[in-house]
């Protein structure tokens, strides 16, 4: 089949590599698209410990089973051949103690579709019976694969805690930052700030209706303060994961409030260790998203909750490495590239 294939810091390419073959308890997938993620842009420009050349990336995907293992059906009986299905890929222990506490991504031995294992920047893909979701009609392929995406941003914001009267802050509006912003003003949410340096990106947030700032052009936990009578917001997430923006969070908050970082671009960052103490800001990791969160996010594209369609961009599988650098430039109005197989 044909693949494209990670080499090294901005290089990709399309390769023959051999089909992958389903194990017992697996299936094997007809990729039909696949999403481009934050994360591999920075596994591509070679900031991402994970990430190893060569390999083959992708992990947000839909599409239609085409080879099942011998077990994979008694595993997983509502799979069948043809079957029009995504994936959690997110691949757990089901007996790990994280897992029986229902934090399956806290699982020690978690092992990755497009990290640990080949992806879905490929024709094809094999992944486990269990993590395989059957999707009804009514749901595209192409919303499928923002399963992935949108169970990160559902994890953010449960873990932000955030109700009807809180005020909240998100820094950044890629895929991630968007999808968060709109699972919290689902939650009533009525007081959200958000930032982006791209105009692009601002002009998506202003859609929804939120008060979005340029970090470049205004200070912005000023800007938050005297909108809130000196206060801050009540929680802040930080969609970007840069020593900026995460700064830019614990500034904002309000004294006993909370950050979430979500974003992966910095390993380190050099943040304010007395202020957090003495302000007692609580800080949150969240990373991925559990079983209920990922069948949480197919709910919601089932149910046709997201509005993301005017800001989605497909692109032939052949022509994903013009598509990352695009990302990494002046992408312009996009929310998300899906990549055809």
């Amino acid at each position: 089949m044909q693949a494209l294939v990670w080499e090294g810091p901005r290089l990709m390419n399309m390769r023959d590599v051999a089909d992958p073959t389903p194990a017992p308890d697996e299936v094997l997938i007809k990729v039909a698209y696949s999403g481009i993620c934050g994360s591999e842009l920075g596994g591509y420009l070679g900031h991402n410990s994970l990430r190893v050349p060569p390999l083959i990336m992708g992990h947000e995907f839909a599409g239609n089973i085409v080879a099942m293992g011998e077990r994979a059906a008694t595993v997983n009986p509502r799979l069948a051949l043809g079957q029009r299905v995504t994936v959690n890929p997110l691949v757990h222990n089901p007996w790990s103690k994280a897992a029986l506490k229902g934090r399956q991504n806290l699982n020690r031995e978690r092992k990755i579709i497009g990290i640990h294992r080949p992806g879905s920047y490929a024709q094809m893909v094999t992944a486990p019976a269990t993590n395989t979701y059957p999707i009804p009609d009514t749901l595209t392929l192409e919303h499928a694969a923002l399963a992935e995406p949108l169970a990160c941003a559902i994890r953010a914001a449960k873990l932000s805690g955030a109700t009807a009267t809180d005020r909240v802050l998100i820094t950044g509006l890629g895929p991630i930052g968007l999808l968060a912003l709109q699972v919290l003003k689902s939650a009533g949410i009525r007081t959200l700030f958000a930032t982006d340096t791209d105009s692009d990106r601002r002009e998506i947030g202003s859609h929804f209706g939120v008060t979005v700032l340029d970090p470049r052009a205004t200070n912005v936990a000023e800007t938050v303060r005297k909108a809130t009578d000196g206060e801050g917001v009540d929680m802040a997430i930080d969609a970007v994961g840069a020593t900026a923006t995460r700064r830019e969070c614990i500034e904002s908050v309000t004294w006993g409030g909370k950050v979430i970082f979500t974003g992966l671009h910095d390993e380190e960052s050099n943040i304010q260790a007395n202020y957090i103490i003495r302000s007692e800001v609580n800080i949150q990791g969240s990373f991925a998203y559990t079983t209920l969160d990922f069948e949480d996010a197919l709910n919601w594209l089932i149910d046709g909750r997201l509005e993301i369609d005017p800001w989605i961009v497909r692109a032939p599988l052949a022509e994903g490495g013009a598509n990352f650098e695009r990302l990494l430039n002046k992408p312009g109005p996009v929310a998300k590239i899906l990549l055809q197989s």
